[in-house]
């Protein structure tokens, strides 16, 4: 889901540094830096980066540039593989099996542990292989005049994976807006004792 449907959930941020004015002209070559990369035809099992907001097949932002009025827009892109747990088991069952069976005519009486390691790996790599990945976005809006970053997703792998790559693409540090931080945002830190003193109503 994303900030073009009807409904969406999303966390919202606020960049905990003052941010730079030569960061701005760099923010094209950074997302192009951390863009997103394809694993169609590689046997990786995630892929994580940035697109551009108006199309996720797009990693170049050649269908719109990211800043759009004093906001600046763009998503996070993840694709990841998985196999079916059930499919997993069967197929290493009888991998497991055949190998057994090749021990017993060599005069073996069992298969080592690292062994078995080996084979299960080689039978998730195999499957995996067979798999598309499926691909996931999440919208990003950034508020260039207040500086408060929109994310569409309130997952929490998604938050740190996000919090993280926003990091190291903008040398910037997001803090999240609770409930209570948001408070303290709009109306000042002079509210701070309010909230402190705020009790709880049980509705039990």
């Amino acid at each position: 889901m994303g900030f073009n449907n009807a409904s969406v959930s999303f966390t919202r941020f606020k960049i905990a540094d003052p941010v730079p004015d030569s960061l701005w002209a760099d923010i094209p070559a950074r997302l192009k830096q951390f863009a997103f990369m394809d694993i169609d035809n590689l046997p990786d099992e995630r892929s994580w980066g940035w697109v551009n907001f108006d199309d996720m097949l797009d990693e170049v932002w050649r269908t719109s540039p990211p800043e759009k009025g004093h906001y600046l827009t763009f998503s996070l892109r993840l694709d990841t593989r998985r196999v079916s747990p059930a499919v997993l088991k069967k197929q290493r069952t009888l991998a497991l099996r055949e190998e057994e069976e090749k021990a017993k005519q060599a005069g073996q009486k069992f298969v080592s542990r690292t062994r078995k390691k080996e084979l299960f790996e080689a039978v998730k790599a195999r499957l995996l292989a067979r798999t598309l990945p499926i691909p996931a976005e999440f919208n990003v809006i950034w508020n260039r005049d207040s500086n408060i970053v929109y994310f569409a997703s309130v997952q929490t792998q998604m938050l740190a994976m996000f919090t993280d790559l926003f990091a190291k693409t903008f040398e910037l540090d997001l803090e999240e807006l609770t409930p209570y931080a948001l408070a303290e945002y709009l109306a000042g830190e002079d509210i701070s004792a309010k909230l402190n003193s705020v009790v709880a109503t049980s509705f039990v």
